[in-house]
């Protein structure tokens, strides 16, 4: 056991840290954007990734703020986009060396955190922005080798922390501001400003700088190599000095000996004291009951700060596939991140239970939403079904094509899509998902699943695949749709099929689609949107798993693209596959006359 710890500690630190906002991510992609990137260049910078903290050239800190971006002589030619101001922890912006157009737009001001920005060597033009005085901390400002004209802001002058100021070589004219020619180090060469021979100061300090030069260039690199040297030090003494302070330190809610299990370690996640979770949910209290899985319950809990979080207690962990569920659900989701992905924000490991602590997702389950709400509560409108149907199968997806290992969830269904207070679909409940080897075939054991959701081939074989999520997704469509469990034996009564895809398949042969359509939208959707839905969840649902779609191809069909020819081929073999079925019903189908009124045929003579 020490060395799977210790094996899981190794794997786990070395994880992304994914905490980071949507808003961060969001502002960020559109910098790359607004630049106009293109070929292999930001490639890891993608919009549905929710965590910038493990892109390219962005460093966070230990709370999984963007602290960094250096993207310096990457020949970029767009524009500086104004969400860059909503980077409010962003201390360091190396954008050198570029082709940048355009101006510094005045959001920039509001980088309150800001220490170094450095917008060498562009084609930025315009004023310098009277907003750069708001901040307060900034140290260095490199605006040389430009095109800026205009005065020098007299509001940067207030700032009392410079240190560095350089202007130089751009189209600047008027004065500059007498305190600015106490900083440390200044250059407002090259322009047409009241420096130099024949007034008071001269245009640079006694240190000078040969912007643009050779060893200019080397600074910068030095620099920017000291500095991810100076983070990577500090951040192994503050691991070193954050493990003795908790080998000595008992933590606030701990108070029962033993009761901490410190065999494992997850790096960036919150470790969260058995007591603690015990408050927030009030003794694990059976009112606070969200739901209920195969390996525990998820109870609602509030913290101290009034954070309403979902705790995922495994009280049966010890039992044969309890341990395992829980190391693999930290693990997958702590290396799948994307915004229609639930995050994991925490967890809590004692001698005798391992806890997960999630966010609570404030309106539920799409299941809840569809079947179990409560009066006055609100519904799954059309627009809001859409985005679910999008929304799941952009994070399957990214399980699917985009994590290596690619990652099987393995019980994909209405239950297991949350949503957000935005309504937003996240998929949940890893527990039952596989890392695959895309090198080696997946087959387990044991089939996990629930019944109706579950492809045929992975019920009949045991082997699951990516196109098992598939199946489920597609069911999940028809949930959508129709409101209706994926398996209800009440349809009995109706001589209806038990199987919600075959009953929907029945009434799409007979042209009554209609007929299914919740009742609680009130009429109120898209014909060819229903259409639509319909026709994929069916090319999803194919019994053979070669014929269903990936789903990147679910989602350009949902994107409008490709479901014509697709849905084409499907009714031809449809056709085919039905009409096969019903000259085997003939080949047995004999008759009454046949059965109950042959003649009497005498076997043998009488004895």
């Amino acid at each position: 056991m020490r060395k799977l710890g210790f094996a899981l500690l190794v794997l786990v630190v070395s994880l992304p840290c994914f905490l980071a906002s949507d808003r961060q991510g969001d502002a960020l992609y559109d910098m790359k954007q607004k630049l106009n990137v293109t070929g292999g260049q930001l490639s890891d910078w993608n919009q549905n990734q929710v965590n910038p903290c493990t892109w390219n050239s962005v460093i966070c800190d230990n709370n999984n703020n963007v602290v960094q971006v250096t993207l310096a002589a990457r020949g970029f030619t767009g524009v500086l986009s104004p969400r860059i101001g909503e980077l409010q922890y962003l201390s360091v912006l190396s954008l050198a060396g570029n082709r940048i157009t355009g101006s510094i737009p005045e959001e920039f001001g509001n980088l309150s955190s800001l220490t170094s920005l450095d917008l060498e060597d562009n084609l930025l033009a315009g004023e310098i922005p009277a907003s750069l005085g708001n901040l307060s901390k900034l140290q260095l400002l490199i605006l040389s080798q430009n095109n800026f004209d205009g005065p020098v802001p007299d509001s940067i002058a207030n700032i009392s922390s410079l240190t560095d100021i350089r202007l130089a070589y751009n189209n600047l004219s008027g004065q500059i501001p007498g305190s600015l020619f106490q900083v440390a180090r200044y250059n407002f060469s090259g322009n047409h400003l009241n420096c130099g021979p024949n007034f008071p100061h001269s245009c640079a300090s006694s240190v000078s700088y040969q912007s643009g030069s050779h060893s200019s260039k080397i600074g910068l690199i030095l620099g920017t190599v000291g500095g991810v040297i100076g983070l990577l030090i500090v951040g192994v003494l503050f691991l070193i000095c954050n493990a003795r302070r908790k080998s000595h330190l008992r933590e606030v809610f701990v108070d029962v000996a033993g009761e901490d299990d410190r065999r494992i370690a997850f790096g960036q996640l919150k470790r969260f004291a058995w007591r603690e979770l015990q408050i927030a949910t009030d003794n694990f209290n059976e009112r606070n009951v969200l739901g209920q899985g195969g390996f525990g319950k998820v109870y609602k809990g509030v913290l101290p700060d009034a954070t309403k979080i979902a705790v995922k207690r495994l009280t049966d962990y010890e039992s044969p596939g309890g341990e395992a569920a829980f190391l693999r659900e930290v693990e997958l989701i702590s290396v799948a991140v994307h915004r229609n992905l639930l995050r994991l924000i925490g967890f809590c490991t004692t001698q005798t239970e391992r806890l997960l602590v999630y966010p609570f997702m404030q309106n539920l389950s799409v299941a809840y939403r569809l079947r179990e709400f409560k009066p006055g509560e609100p519904i799954l409108d059309w627009p809001a079904r859409k985005r679910v149907a999008i929304g799941t199968a952009r994070g399957l997806e990214y399980l699917h094509e985009h994590c290596n290992p690619k990652i099987i969830h393995r019980d994909v269904k209405a239950a297991n899509v949350l949503l957000d207070e935005d309504f937003e679909p996240v998929v949940g409940d890893f527990g039952l998902a596989k890392l695959v080897d895309v090198q080696k075939t997946s087959v387990t054991t044991q089939v996990r699943g629930t019944m109706g959701h579950i492809a045929p081939e992975y019920l009949s074989t045991g082997k699951s695949s990516e196109r098992t999520d598939v199946f489920g997704y597609g069911i999940m469509l028809l949930e959508l749709v129709t409101g209706q469990r994926a398996i209800d034996f009440s349809r009995l009564e109706e001589e209806e099929e038990v199987l919600l895809l075959d009953h929907v398949k029945k009434l799409q042969r007979e042209g009554q689609l209609d007929s299914i359509v919740d009742g609680n939208l009130n009429e109120n959707y898209d014909d060819e949107e229903l259409e639509m839905i319909i026709q994929i969840a069916l090319l999803c649902t194919q019994a053979s798993p070669e014929d269903r779609p990936s789903m990147s191809e679910v989602v350009r069909m949902l994107e409008g693209e490709g479901l014509a020819e697709r849905w084409e081929e499907w009714q031809q073999v449809e056709v085919t596959r039905r009409q096969e079925y019903e000259r085997m019903q003939r080949r047995f189908d004999w008759g009454e006359d046949s059965v109950y009124n042959q003649e009497a045929i005498e076997l043998s003579a009488g004895r």
